[in-house]
């Protein structure tokens, strides 16, 4: 039991070494724009680029490696995490880094995805949601602690000095994997077109689209967080730590409800945080003129927003052990996959609204994605009710 432990916090581990590599832009994207001689907005579309190459190489990887055993692949996929980061590091011009960011897009969903596999396979069936809801937790822990450590080492020396330390996680990470992690974990294997059937499953590809508008409702605004707090709210930057703290602790506690909501509910109570979403993004605007009020709605937002990650993740595990065992690997990723494509979505969206409207108005794009998001979740529950009713009358 306690070795179990020990992997499940390795796990996490895992989980925070990926967000700090991803979210850290965000923290420090106006000192990467001066340091490259670049536009903020044009800094911006690293974070849609790099949510791009995730989407796109995430199912690839994975799909093509599913008859590799999950331990090597693993391992592999880490060192080449570690080499990318590391290059990012020591980037001087904005295509070079671009490139390394490229290449730690191209693994780290697929790194995510295998590390759902093992929290499947190392932990009691009904802890699953608690240890994947930590999992999503290590991210927001990485908001929390990465981003504001990241933007506060940035101010102090450079942007760059964050990324080498991000490396010497990275590689203490690889060392505790290789130590804990089991070596021959067993799985059903299958070709590309076995895998691939997943996503004709309604109740697969309708819950992998939510995910893309919900992580487009958090990212039409987010992307520009620190603008939204410093120029917008008018916080000052010694503030700037306290105030992402404040918002990753939210983001934490979001995601451990997650964790509590998919023990017992699941997706099925999903449509009312998204009313609750819509009611905030509608008000947001007129919040935002205030230093206070706006940063309250921020807040709440960043409580309610996770509460999707556990019930979505456990909900394409079932699916998949249940009529597709041969994919399991592959539902692992889907949420890691769809939640980048919606990233991207959500990144390019608030960069064309910082452009046309200005930061007082980015949350009109995040409404807009979040009643699409309310519709596919009432569309969901119809399609796992409908799944019921049919299995019911066969058996």
């Amino acid at each position: 039991m306690r070795k179990y432990r020990w992997q499940a916090i390795s796990l996490v581990l895992v989980a925070f070494m990926l967000g700090c590599n991803e979210f850290m832009v965000v923290g420090v994207i106006s000192d990467i724009a001066r340091s490259l001689n670049v536009t903020v907005a044009a800094a911006g579309y690293l974070v849609t680029v790099f949510a791009i190459v995730y989407a796109i190489s995430t199912p690839v990887i994975t799909v093509l490696t599913n008859r590799f055993g999950r331990y090597p692949l693993l391992m592999t996929l880490m060192v080449i995490f570690l080499i990318g980061n590391t290059w990012s590091g020591f980037a001087s011009n904005y295509w070079t880094f671009l490139i390394s960011r490229l290449m730690t897009a191209a693994v780290a969903g697929s790194i995510e995805a295998m590390i759902i596999v093992f929290a499947n396979d190392i932990e009691p069936h009904k802890k699953r949601a608690l240890l994947i809801s930590w999992i999503a937790a290590g991210f927001s822990v990485a908001s929390v602690v990465g981003v504001p450590v990241g933007a506060a080492i940035s101010a102090a020396t450079s942007w760059h000095v964050s990324f080498h330390l991000i490396s010497g996680l990275s590689l203490v990470t690889c060392l505790i994997l290789g130590w804990l992690l089991p070596k021959n974990v067993q799985h059903v294997s299958g070709g590309i077109k076995d895998q691939l059937v997943l996503l004709t499953d309604r109740r697969v590809y309708l819950g992998a689209v939510l995910v893309s508008f919900s992580a487009a409702t958090l990212y039409a605004y987010y992307t520009y967080i620190r603008p939204l707090l410093t120029t917008q709210l008018g916080f000052d930057l010694k503030m700037m730590t306290v105030m992402l703290s404040l918002l990753g602790i939210m983001d934490i506690i979001g995601n451990r409800l997650s964790g509590t909501i998919a023990e017992r509910s699941g997706v099925h109570t999903l449509p009312w945080y998204y009313l609750a979403q819509i009611g905030l993004f509608l008000v947001m605007p007129f919040a935002l003129t205030a230093t206070w009020p706006g940063y309250t709605v921020l807040l709440v937002l960043m409580l309610i927003i996770p509460i999707i990650n556990s019930p979505i993740q456990i909900h394409f595990l079932d699916v998949a052990e249940a009529d597709y065992p041969q994919a399991t690997a592959f539902a692992s990723s889907l949420n890691a996959i769809f939640y980048n494509v919606g990233i991207s979505l959500g990144s390019a969206t608030a960069a064309g609204s910082l452009t046309h409207f200005g930061l007082g108005h980015l949350s009109w794009g995040s409404l807009v994605f979040a009643v699409i998001a309310l519709v596919l979740t009432i569309l969901l529950n119809r399609a796992i009710a409908a799944h019921r009713e049919e299995n019911a009358l066969e058996n």
